[in-house]
Order: structure tokens, then sequence, then C-alpha cells
């Protein structure tokens, strides 16, 4: 059941427990009353991610968050992780009222502080207990927000929504390869936009070989799950003349790395390898609701990567939609090669610009760690505005270059491409060349999230499993979508092209 998150402008009677906000030196911004004593016996201290736990006479319970450092670094992530040491702290009750009377963000208005806490504290309740047979159900069913604002229900709703999408790409990511397949994730995608009024098409094998999409029938040859490519399409109410972004997400349902086969220790978290996907499907479940003015697309070319005897071999030559040729070197390289295709397509729209995600690279990882995700592309304008709505979302994103001097890293002795660059260099960059062969003159991001997406430990609002990294970023991209320009032809910001 969907956490309900609403707001009022006084504690409910009807509630389990009240949780409030601390600055450090214990200074209550609600003007609640502290026990000083309790706070001490606790080593309570108002320290950023502290927790105090005491009583009212009544028996209710009082949750006291830790706030840190009152001031100019005080910022909405501070509420999003107040949020969530609320959702921990109080996890054995229903209901928890949250006060966020005197609480004050520079630059955010009531809205932007329910979200954020909402958002927090919503992210942090999630659990995905589908296949346990003794799954524990999470307690908490109600949070109410308490706020005099006047934006303060809008930002509730906001965050309700926010939740349940991103929860959406969450349990995608966290379901097992044998029961998300191409087809019922397809399925998924159905359902999603008969209940959200998007547009959709699915495209099975037959369609897929008519449209030309070499790289997803080249990596779908091994797998005896036929492939599927989905379209979604969300058209802006009362808008005239929108522009268009297309959003494109990598969906390998499940990677065994093909003949290339990858180590048993490697595949065990490959289920993740759709997380492009499922972020691109969530995003197009949140517009709607979240009143989005740009037109919005979605891609998802979907298939597993398996070593079957029809696999495509090393050395082998796919021909992708646009006509460009990639030789194919390591079928671990495969997403690629579907992205290849569904950016083809993507600038059949003539959008305003086009952004990816895909779980695309270890290097990526080496370079940046689980945290971060790379941002690659070819405009200036796109790359800040994305960057900047990744700083709205704390969806950290670090830019990396895209040099064309490198471009000898993917050159082929007997095709346009190879699909692996030079061994041990710039795994990321060659890669993020390589897709940028396909999306011709239009401004284009690349996100390679292959760290951030799935967490082996939970962490604040982070739960273990499938993060839904990127859906909150794209949404804050949206929420401010304004036409861009101007390719700077493979130069990145303060990057000299060799």
């Amino acid at each position: 059941m969907p956490l309900a998150i609403s707001v009022a402008e006084a504690i409910p009677d009807e509630i389990d427990a009240i949780a409030f906000g601390v600055f450090a030196d214990l200074v209550v911004p609600s003007a609640r009353s502290i026990d000083a004593k309790i706070a001490a016996s606790q080593g309570f201290t108002g320290g950023a991610g502290e927790t105090m736990l005491a009583s009212e006479q009544s028996g209710r319970l009082l949750i006291a968050v830790g706030l840190g450092s009152a001031g100019g670094d005080f910022e909405l992530e501070n509420l999003r992780r107040m949020g969530a040491a609320v959702a921990a702290a109080g996890n054995k009750c229903g209901s928890i009222a949250i006060d966020l009377t005197g609480l004050e963000v520079e630059g955010a208005d009531g809205a932007g502080i329910a979200r954020a806490v909402g958002e927090g504290v919503g992210l942090a309740a999630y659990r995905f207990d589908r296949f346990k047979s003794d799954a524990k159900r999470n307690h908490l069913h109600t949070v109410v927000l308490v706020s005099t604002s006047e934006g303060a229900t809008a930002g509730a709703d906001q965050a309700a929504v926010v939740v349940e999408v991103v929860s959406l790409c969450r349990d995608l990511v966290n379901t097992p390869a044998g029961d998300l397949s191409p087809s019922a994730f397809a399925d998924v995608a159905i359902g999603v936009a008969a209940n959200t009024g998007l547009g959709i098409e699915i495209y099975e094998k037959e369609q897929i070989v008519a449209a030309g999409l070499g790289g997803l029938l080249g990596v779908a040859a091994g797998s005896s799950e036929p492939p599927r490519f989905v379209r979604l399409s969300y058209e802006p109410d009362g808008v005239v003349d929108p522009v268009t972004v297309v959003l494109v997400g990598k969906g390998i349902t499940f990677d065994s790395g093909g003949l290339s086969i990858k180590p048993a220790n490697s595949m065990m978290t490959m289920k993740d390898d759709m997380s492009g996907a499922a972020a691109v499907l969530a995003t197009m479940a949140g517009c709607g609701r979240l009143g989005v003015k740009t037109r919005v697309l979605g891609f998802m070319p979907l298939t597993e990567n398996m070593p079957g005897g029809s696999a495509t071999r090393p050395g082998d030559v796919l021909k992708i939609r646009n006509g460009k040729t990639i030789e194919v070197l390591n079928t671990d390289a495969e997403g690629r090669l579907v992205l290849a295709d569904a950016l083809s397509l993507a600038v059949e729209e003539a959008p305003d610009a086009i952004i990816d995600l895909a779980t695309l690279t270890g290097a990526c990882v080496a370079a940046l760690g689980k945290d971060i995700a790379g941002l690659l592309g070819n405009d200036d304008a796109l790359i800040s505005a994305v960057e900047e709505a990744s700083e709205r979302a704390s969806e950290a994103l670090w830019p990396l270059p895209i040099p064309s001097g490198y471009h000898d890293h993917i050159d082929s002795d007997v095709a346009d491409m190879k699909n692996i660059g030079a061994a041990g260099q710039a795994g990321a960059l060659s890669a993020a060349l390589l897709l940028q062969e396909f999306v011709g003159e239009v401004p284009w991001v690349h996100l390679d999230i292959a760290g951030p997406a799935f967490s082996d430990k939970n962490r604040g609002y982070i739960r273990k499993g499938g993060t839904g990294f990127g859906v909150r970023t794209l949404l804050a991209l949206l929420d401010t979508y304004e036409p861009f320009g101007g390719k700077i032809h493979g130069k990145a910001k303060g990057v000299k092209v060799f």
C-alpha cells in the first residue's frame, strides 16, 4: 500500500508519533520543548543524522532529529535526510506527524520544504518483499506534515508522486530477471501507460526486424526470450507546439555477457542492467501528475544478453538503424549496441534534446565510484541544465569529456566502428564516443549510471538494491525545461579536444 503523505496545520490527535527537527546546540525551530537531560543521556546534540527518542505523558512517541548547523549550508537535501531519519526511528509506528513549523531553507518555499521531507521519509520507508514468504510489512502507512505554509499541500502531493514513481523504478530493478523478461517489462509499461494516460507502442520481434534495429537483434540473438522495443509518449495539456525531449533507457533485463561471458560473481546483480529503462518508464509515469509542460518520449530497447547457440559471436558485424555498422569484439559491451538503435530512432523524431541513461561501463564505476554517475554529452547548455537538475535532486553527477582525439579507440578494420575501446583506457569515454555517432546534431546527454543504480547497503533514503537513480533528476529537469541549442561538436566544458 502506498505511503499516504498529507498536510495539517496542527498535529492530529490520532497519531502514533511526533517528529521534529533540532539544530546543533539543541535549537528547536518549531519551538517544541526538549529535555536536556534526556538529550545528554542519549548523546544527542542536534548534529546531522542524530535521533533522540522520548515520549509524552500519554505515551506517544517523540522523535527529535538532528539537523546540524543552521545557516547557508542548510539545504533541501538536509530535509530529505531528516525525513529518512524519521522513517528509520519510527519504523514501528503506523502514523507519524512531522512538525515543519519554523523550518526555513534559503531559496525554498513551503512547497519545496514539504516535498523534500516527504520524499525523504517516503523513499526511506521503501521495502521490496515480494518474494519473502514471511514478509515483515512496513508498519508506517501515514505521514502528516504539520505546516501552515500555503504551498505545503502541493509539496506533499508532489512528494507522494515522486516516491511512487521512484518506488516503481526500484521494484523493476529489484525483480529477478526470471520474472522480468523483456515481454514482462513491456507488459508493465502497458499497465503504466493505461494508468497515467501515456501513449504506447510495443515493437515485437517482427517489427524490430522491419525497423532495422540490428543492434537490438544482435544482442537478443542468444536468448530464448524475444526482444521488445517500447515507445512511450507524453503530451502536455494546454501547451501549443511544445518542445520535445526523448528519454532513452538501456533495458538489458539480464546480462550474462553473452559469449564473452562474465565471471559468476559479476553476474550476481545483472538483473539491474535495465535500470536505465526502468528510470525512463518511472519518469514518464510522473510527468502528467507533476504537470510537466514538455512533450516527452521514452524509448526502451529490451532484451536479455545470453550465450545461446545462436548468439552473436566476437567478430560479427551488426548494422544499426541509421545504416552505420559496428564490429562486435566483445559481446559484453552490448548496451551501446541497443542504445545505438534507440538513439537513431530518437533522432528521427527531430527532438530538442535526447537524454539516455544506461548502466553502461565498469570503467565509469572505477573512475567515479558507486555513488556518482558519469555525465557526458555534446551540448554545453544541456549538460549544465542536467547538472543543475541533479544538484536540486541531490543525485550526484560528474562531467566527463568526449575527446574527439580518442576516436581511434573505436575505429574498426572491417566496419564503421567497433564496440570496445583501447584496452584498459577510457572505457566510459570510448562508449560515449560510439553513442555520439548516433545522435547527429541533436543536443544530447549520456548518463552512465553503472555505479549508483544499485546499492549494496542501506544509507538514509537510499535502500539496498535498486535505487531509482536518475528519476528525480529527470523530473527536476523536465519541471523547468527550456529549449537549448548550440552543439559544440565534441567539446565538453573546459576540456581540450586533441
